[in-house]
């Protein structure tokens, strides 16, 4: 069978696939169809965080599914209670939602927003604050949030209750929250899709003072960020804060699709009964593969992200090619001088590396687990690249 010409013919074209098939893989170096091997920088979009073939999480899926694969909502099930335990332990927040994606999340995070907004201050309070060139999902309200123009073609008419404000400049903040009506400030502090900028330390601080002030819900978006991509559990660590609400996925899933909505008190009881739900969400084999996912990320494990990072960052900042490495741990942004990002990542392809953009930028988001000896091959294999000039 062409897997090729079977795709094309019956998958909608909604992504630009580079002309390989992957079968299967080992610790962070995947396997193609012809046989041929690609270390992974990119982890499924910082999904595949314990990389491929970890033993412990097949074994806890394995054995998960033996038992049961799927309970509605309506009764409990041991991994979803455990997971919610672990997450909120873990974090010093209250309680959790899963569902099933990011999207899902900010989603879920922007209905308690409302809602805690509705119950304390009735109607006429619901518009949700984001930053420009921020990224939150795909669904319409988190196109929506999404503040990116680009993103916002050809699907109006969006719905209602949503501002933009730029990253990083406090009195526009300060203004934009003081508006009529605001009831949630929704932030990444590391915008991903936006090409891996991280936001100043002293605009998060204000945030958090502002929406405490204004009683405005200060949500973390921390789908690409959290579940240790960065060196910290979530990346909002890094700034010496608590946000009211964090949503979280990619990362925690290993690969199977999840998305956790985590709230403090008093926004953890503000969704009851009938007010939000999710079919599949807390599946009791995705979460018992969370829960080995959340076990491996110990304070070694932290720490030898932070240190791959450093080091990733240090060989890119070495490159003549290069103008400018941003990011944290395992979520780094190379800035190039004169190559397309396109361009460079289709031949780190040919050459058994694979990479994503974002933006203009290169994004590495290898898995967690990635070894020193794959770190280095990829990296001399991005070093040809970007030596390649005439070639590309």
């Amino acid at each position: 069978m062409d897997i090729f010409k079977t795709a094309q013919e019956y998958l909608m074209p909604t992504y630009r696939r580079q002309d390989i098939c992957l079968t299967g893989g080992s610790g962070a170096t995947l396997t193609g169809a012809d046989g041929r091997e690609y270390i992974d920088f990119a982890s499924g979009i910082g999904v595949n965080s314990l990389g491929y073939g970890c033993e412990k999480w097949v074994a806890a899926l394995a054995a998960q599914a033996a038992r049961l694969q799927h309970a509605s909502n309506l009764y409990y099930t041991e991994p979803c209670a455990l997971l919610a335990r672990d997450l909120c332990e873990r974090t010093g927040f209250k309680k959790a939602f899963f569902c099933n994606s990011g999207a899902e999340a900010n989603e879920c995070a922007m209905k308690i927003a409302r809602k805690y907004s509705f119950d304390a201050y009735g109607e006429n309070r619901g518009t949700v604050v984001t930053l420009e060139n921020s990224f939150h999902g795909r669904t319409m309200a988190t196109l929506t949030a999404t503040g990116q123009e680009e993103y916002h073609r050809f699907f109006h008419p969006f719905p209602q209750g949503y501002r933009y404000t730029p990253p990083n400049d406090i009195e526009a903040l300060e203004r934009t929250l003081g508006e009529p009506g605001v009831c949630a400030l929704l932030i990444e502090v590391i915008q991903g899709e936006g090409g891996v900028m991280p936001l100043d330390g002293a605009f998060v601080k204000a945030a958090r003072e502002l929406c405490t002030q204004k009683d405005i819900v200060f949500i973390c978006d921390e789908v690409q960020s959290g579940i240790g991509r960065t060196g910290k559990l979530f990346a909002y660590e890094h700034y010496g804060l608590m946000p009211d609400v964090a949503t979280a996925a990619k990362g925690l899933g290993n690969g199977l699709p999840v998305g956790a909505c985590l709230a403090a008190e008093p926004f953890s009881d503000v969704l009851t009964p009938g007010t939000h739900a999710s079919t599949f969400g807390g599946n009791p084999v995705v979460c018992a593969g969370a829960r080995v996912v959340l076990e491996a990320l110990d304070d070694a494990m932290l720490a030898s992200i932070e240190a791959k990072g450093d080091y990733i960052a240090s060989r890119l900042r070495s490159n003549p090619e290069i103008a400018q490495v941003r990011g944290r741990g395992l979520m780094i942004g190379a800035q190039l001088k004169t190559l397309r990002a396109a361009d460079v990542l289709a031949e780190c392809a040919r050459n058994g590396l694979l990479l994503l953009t974002a933006k203009k930028n290169l994004r590495l988001l290898p898995p967690l687990t990635i070894s020193d000896e794959e770190i280095d091959k990829g990296l001399c294999i991005l070093a040809q690249a970007l030596e390649n000039k005439e070639g590309l």
